[in-house]
């Protein structure tokens, strides 16, 4: 029987939906959600620009913050007539759509929303619709739902390079992908690093010793770091990375082991393909990996491994996460010790 392969998260394409805006107007309701915060609000300050020309004032644009949102409220508002301009704009933001408290009576307010008014959800990265729900399901036929991901790699690329470009710099393909890879692919934690790494190049080039020297690495890079290590057999250099994110109090050991047993899972899948002779597709399909670059890096690591090693790699993790939350031992003692067992290459279950 064939294998179901993975489905892949279906990405926004941005400036389509920013042409399709500009084209055709604003429509009456919109939910803007998603993990990429950056697009989402460089979505809705065009989306005021239409609404709002002259810019925002008390007449006709209305703010209502989360979490509850009360529905006489949210009828005043939608009902307020602009002045001075076509349209009015009320802006939604972090209401918890999920648990609120009235939903048919929102729903009622925005199934009649006037056509000299345009109303917008925004909601945080976090929140993600409960599509069981009446709201959620009366929402999508309504709204127009945007979903603001993450970007495809050549996208996000030649969006960094631009961002280096204003600031008089250039900066390599690689070094790029490097970017993306250790500080993460959403553009709001891009920024502080670009604007980081283009104070601190000596050169015209931003190259990826500048990236290593400079960016912040967020803890799944870290961890990947610290794998491929221990793939390398270069077991001094893993516990020194260790030792380093434990050293940060901000590293919770939960959270490192959590994305320690991600990072195996992702080499065991790497592993199998390689045994089966498939390729970077099913890793990135299987793995939920997003960029061909990291794909091949995994494949790569995961040839430092045998598949035992791999799979007891996965159930030490599993087994360190049930031992950390059920007993009084030490979350960090446990956490080093799981990276040591995988490091000596253990394949069974020890008594």
């Amino acid at each position: 029987m064939a294998k179901k392969k993975a489905k892949t998260e279906e990405k926004l394409n941005y400036a389509a939906e920013l042409r399709r805006l500009k084209e055709e107007g604003p429509k009456p309701l919109y939910l803007l959600w998603g993990p990429e915060d950056y697009l989402r609000e460089q979505y809705l300050l065009q989306l005021k620009k239409i609404c709002l020309p002259e810019g925002e004032d008390s007449f006709s644009y209305k703010r209502l913050d989360g979490p509850e949102l009360d529905p006489d409220e949210l009828q005043l508002a939608v009902d307020a007539m602009p002045f001075l301009t076509e349209r009015s704009f009320v802006e939604l933001r972090d209401v918890e759509l999920n648990s609120l408290k009235e939903p048919e009576k929102i729903l009622d307010v925005l199934s009649d929303i006037p056509d000299t008014c345009t109303v917008a959800f925004v909601q945080g990265p976090q929140y993600e619709p409960d599509g069981r729900l009446r709201l959620t399901k009366g929402l999508r036929g309504l709204a127009v739902e945007l979903k603001f991901t993450q970007q495809s790699q050549s996208l996000l690329v030649n969006w960094i390079s631009r961002r280096f470009a204003d600031a008089g710099k250039s900066i390599s393909m690689e070094a790029a992908e490097r970017l993306i890879f250790v500080s993460g692919d959403l553009m709001n934690g891009l920024i502080p690093e670009i604007e980081k790494l283009a104070a601190y190049a000596k050169g015209s080039k931003i190259t990826v010793e500048d990236v290593d020297a400079v960016a912040h690495h967020v803890p799944e890079a870290v961890i990947f770091e610290m794998t491929d290590y221990i793939a390398q057999k270069k077991h001094n250099s893993a516990l020194a990375v260790l030792a380093e994110l434990l050293a940060d109090k901000d590293n919770e050991p939960i959270a490192m082991l959590a994305a320690l047993g991600n990072q195996m899972r992702k080499l065991y899948a790497a592993r199998l393909a390689l045994e089966q002779g498939l390729g970077r597709d099913f890793v990135m399909e299987s793995c939920s990996v997003r960029y061909p670059n990291i794909a091949i890096m995994l494949l790569n690591s995961a040839r430092g491994f045998t598949l035992p090693q791999l799979k007891r790699a996965v159930e030490l993790c599993a087994e360190t996460d049930y031992r950390i939350k059920s007993s009084g031992q030490k979350d960090r003692e446990l956490l080093t010790e799981a990276v040591l067992r995988i490091a000596a290459g253990e394949t069974d279950a020890q008594s």
